[in-house]
């Protein structure tokens, strides 16, 4: 018969991987560098700033730095400050960040899926050993040997 079938070893987790991507700006000139064109490069540069956790810690100290005159007399008030200023500059790259994580845990799973597919499709290849050809085969052995018991 066939060799058994070498055991798949078990997933590795990622995620301490993706949230170190996902605050850092590593890899922003390659990212920029394989946008064609003035225009999708700098899209490219400004999304990836404002989606990093550095941009939304700069984003929280710039809204800090406007929360006293908002608590002021005549100001916008505290409830006003968190709506206007703070939750709309942090969130949004806290959003972005968050996005791309879950883009890159997305990405890493299809992936794997796709390693597995291939994996499967290679181990049920008629052509292969360990295949269908060597299931087909036990099952005419077995076939034949009923038939002589049940002569």
């Amino acid at each position: 018969m066939s060799d058994p079938i070498p055991t798949v070893p078990r997933p590795v987790s990622s995620r301490h991987r993706l949230i170190g991507q996902a605050i850092s700006l590593r890899g922003l000139r390659a990212d920029v560098r394989r946008a064609d064109g003035f225009n999708a490069k700098f899209a490219v540069f400004l999304t990836n700033l404002v989606g990093s956790m550095w941009c939304a810690y700069f984003f929280a100290a710039i809204a800090l730095i406007g929360l006293p005159p908002a608590l002021r007399p005549g100001g916008e008030g505290i409830i006003a400050w968190i709506a206007q200023t703070f939750l709309q500059l942090v969130l949004l790259s806290v959003i972005m960040v968050g996005q791309n994580v879950q883009a890159e845990a997305s990405d890493l799973r299809a992936q794997h899926t796709y390693d597995d597919t291939l994996v499967i499709l290679d181990r049920l290849d008629v052509h292969t050993a360990g295949g269908i050809k060597d299931i087909a085969d036990r099952l005419m052995e077995l076939e034949t040997a009923l038939r002589q018991k049940g002569s």
